[in-house]
């Protein structure tokens, strides 16, 4: 889980989120009032509420532009019920939220199938070198 996600609070500019939103690896800008999760911003949001209805992008919050977020899940789910779910609703990432919802964190799908990966190797197989044929 990425603990500590890109997020603005409501009152900031669509300008601002553009700017977290650079990086290619950077999907998704997470909107919050008082901590808690109110919506979800992407480059396709910035597109359609913004650059092609000619707002002004440092006049708009994202309050006003922002996504309620489709899914949440909670810290406490279990990895394979939370890999489940991703698959299931065929989602690469989900916002976590506590029972107040306020961000704890996003949970990414190829995280969490490298670490179900890493959970299924025997402790005492981990760090062993594979048995090689004798020599001729």
């Amino acid at each position: 889980m990425v603990s500590q996600p890109g997020h603005l609070p409501a009152d900031a500019s669509a300008k601002a989120a553009g700017e977290l939103l650079l990086p290619p690896e950077v999907r998704a800008v997470y909107v919050t009032e008082d901590e808690r999760l109110v919506g979800v911003v992407t480059r396709k949001t910035l597109v359609r509420e913004v650059v092609a209805t000619g707002r002004d992008p440092i006049a708009t919050t994202l309050g006003e532009i922002a996504e309620p977020p489709d899914n949440t899940i909670r810290p406490d789910l279990p990895l394979e019920d939370a890999f489940r779910f991703l698959e299931t609703e065929d989602l690469e990432r989900v916002p976590v939220v506590d029972e107040d919802n306020r961000l704890v964190g996003v949970l990414s799908r190829s995280v969490l199938l490298r670490r179900l990966a890493e959970d299924e190797v025997p402790a005492d197989e981990e760090d062993e070198p594979p048995e090689l044929p004798p020599a001729a």
